[in-house]
């Protein structure tokens, strides 16, 4: 009986130390916004074999974005209750369904139903993923976590894309080899999480039908923010704000307006624009790690501005390069906008307040990334790409300047 119970013991203990902890949480992150990214490059494809409107691409697009958000506000702390490990494992299986429903679709609606399962699944696991890497943030090293969870979203956008753009112009059938990779990857890291050790302080008989009803009480949507984070919050939301917005603009309709600007280009042309985004922002994310946070999210703020106006520029010049450069200008501001906006918002919380935190944070930018684009596709619908373009664009400038000037306002410490 005793060899039984110090077998059990041992089976129950985790394999990975915190440093191998904190990589697996790391990598999840860079997945999940891979998975995020990756049919960016095949929404041409789609379009062309099933013959759907500019407005449908952005619906399909949201559909991801508001069933993140829904589970954001209504999952975001479960793992601060229940526990990293199980609400990770969970949600990372549900992400793998979600990869076999898109592999398997035959049209808009099986598209919109995989992207929908994804997003809840998305919502759920990157504040658990993230509150972990707090969690297993080495003592000697403060700082590192935060600095993570800036870059490794950015870093996966621009794997996923770069890879998903690699395998449409190589792979067979590549509507369904990028998800089906991605699928084996999910469970994959669901396994490894069981082999972290628990970081949560969970509530002991939360799982148990008695507690169901507390359950329910913890899913009711709400916004959480630790209460030592709020001034930075208040300081970087309208950054946020239009970084995320213009950064939806180049997932979603960016393929469009390199087609429009060149209209003989190759396919991977498209998935290149994003690509550029999301590389700028994680090498500026990287490089600015060592600069004072608030510094780092109103010099990203900056940057959106002559990004977003040469982007604005392109069509009429009808220049690939100008695309590409105001991009990359764009791209190095998202970077620094959430760089500064998760150091701001991370470094004050509790730990009891992380993922709760991290969930508004990503409530707020998913927010700001699924409401334009849908108003983007209306226009584009009514009016066309290009009158679409300078809408948004103007937009995002106006956005930038009103949250610049109103930091110059705010007290220093903020």
């Amino acid at each position: 009986m005793a060899s039984v119970t110090a077998l059990r013991s041992r089976r129950r203990l985790p394999v990975l130390g915190r440093r191998g902890a904190f990589r697996l949480h790391a990598s999840t992150l860079v997945a999940l916004l891979a998975a995020s990214s990756a049919p960016t490059p095949m929404y041409a494809l789609y379009q062309a074999a099933w013959h759907f409107s500019a407005m449908t691409l952005t619906v399909v697009f949201s559909a991801y974005v508001l069933a993140l958000l829904v589970a954001l506000l209504t999952a975001g702390t479960l793992s601060d209750h229940l526990g990293r490990r199980p609400v990770l494992a969970g949600a990372l299986l549900a992400e793998a369904v979600a990869m076999a429903v898109s592999a398997a679709a035959q049209g808009v609606p099986e598209l919109i139903a995989g992207h929908s399962l994804q997003g809840l699944a998305t919502g759920v696991a990157t504040s658990a993923a993230g509150a972990a890497l707090l969690d297993f943030e080495a003592p000697d090293r403060p700082g590192r976590a935060a600095v993570a969870n800036g870059i490794m979203p950015v870093a996966g956008m621009a794997v996923g894309v770069l890879v998903s753009t690699a395998l449409v112009q190589y792979a067979p059938a590549p509507t369904r080899t990028v998800y089906l990779l991605l699928l084996v990857l999910f469970i994959a890291q669901a396994a490894a999480v069981r082999l972290t050790p628990e970081t949560a302080r969970t509530e002991s008989g939360t799982w148990r039908p008695i507690r169901l009803l507390h359950l329910l009480h913890l899913l009711r949507p709400t916004i959480t923010v630790a209460p030592a984070s709020r001034p930075g919050l208040a300081l970087a939301a309208p950054g946020i704000v239009a970084a995320w917005a213009l950064g939806g603009f180049y997932s979603s309709l960016g393929p469009s307006l390199a087609r429009l600007i060149a209209p003989h280009a190759a396919h991977a042309t498209g998935g290149l624009v994003f690509f550029t985004l999301t590389a700028a922002a994680g090498l500026a994310g990287h490089a600015a790690r060592a600069l004072p946070a608030r510094t780092v999210s109103l010099a990203g703020a900056a940057l959106l501005i002559p990004g977003a106006l040469l982007t604005l520029a392109a069509p009429h010049l009808h220049s690939l390069l100008a695309l590409f450069a105001g991009t990359a200008l764009a791209g190095a501001g998202f970077g620094g906008v959430t760089q500064g906006a998760l150091r701001l918002l991370l470094r004050p919380a509790a730990p009891g307040e992380r993922a709760g935190s991290l969930a508004t944070y990503y409530a707020l930018s998913y927010l700001a990334m699924s409401i334009p684009v849908v108003l983007a596709g209306l226009l584009t619908n009514l009016y066309g790409l290009q009158a679409s373009v300078a809408l948004y664009g103007a937009t995002v400038v106006a956005l930038t300047l009103t949250g610049l000037i109103r930091a110059a306002h705010l007290p220093h410490k903020a």
